[in-house]
């Protein structure tokens, strides 16, 4: 007599429950997989190939991580090592580079999407918020991984965006100053550009991620503008 095999629903809430029983913690995925939404269309997609990008991301840079040599004498000859001659190093790299793109370019569509949506009003606010908040942390990711490559590109751009940063009113000589980590553009500069950018805002993005996702879970997505939907799928139950 053959087994029966469960579904990949009926494993997943297994799994879940066996968790649960035995540390008294109860698991989000009912909550995060299995859940009514309104009628959706593909413009609702970006959220999630943002988070996608956003993994491949933090992926990549800790393979890149445990080549590269934060220093002004060993950054780029680190960097070239990994393209030129570290195994499938110029695929990693390449990924990653060009994966911070694509991560900027969806961020405004997602963003430009929920605007024309009106997916900011009421009950949504702290989710248009978090929202924001995701979108000055990855401009603040672009701003720290530019300057590693320590080329002649990235070294002056860096120098131009720090002191633009130094312009602004209250706060900006105190982020310059903070940037800088010295008088001059040197190693205390990489080393903070480098440890803000592989942990501090990275861990602050997926915080504030997966403050975003409850959010989006307990209060439902937006649909089209216009279109009339049932009060028990617009709240995501």
């Amino acid at each position: 007599m053959p087994i029966p095999v469960p579904d990949a629903k009926q494993l997943v809430l297994q799994t879940e429950d066996w968790i649960e029983y035995r540390s008294g913690f109860p698991t989000l995925v009912r909550k995060f997989l299995f859940r009514k939404v309104p009628p959706t269309g593909w413009f609702h997609t970006l959220g999630s190939s943002l988070l996608t990008v956003f993994i491949i991301q933090a992926l990549t840079g800790s393979l890149l991580a445990m080549s590269y040599d934060p220093s002004p004498n060993g950054a780029y000859e680190s960097i070239r090592y990994i393209t030129d001659q570290q195994t499938l190093g110029w695929l990693i790299r390449g990924m990653h580079k060009w994966g911070a793109s694509m991560m900027v370019i969806l961020l405004f569509l997602h963003m430009g999407r929920v605007f024309f949506y009106g997916a900011y009003k009421y009950p949504r606010e702290l989710t248009w918020l978090t929202g924001s908040l995701i979108f000055l942390s990855t401009m603040a990711m672009g701003l720290t991984g530019y300057l590693l490559v320590w080329d002649e590109r990235a070294y002056w751009a860096s120098v131009v965006a720090v002191n633009i940063n130094g312009t602004a009113p209250v706060l900006g000589p105190f982020i310059s100053k903070f940037l800088l980590a010295g008088p001059v553009f040197g190693a205390q500069t990489i080393s903070r550009f480098y440890a803000l950018h592989m942990l501090l805002i990275p861990g602050l993005i997926a915080g504030l991620i997966f403050v975003h996702l409850w959010l989006v879970v307990k209060l439902g997505v937006t649909p089209w503008p216009g279109r009339p939907i049932e009060h028990e799928e617009a709240v995501g139950d």
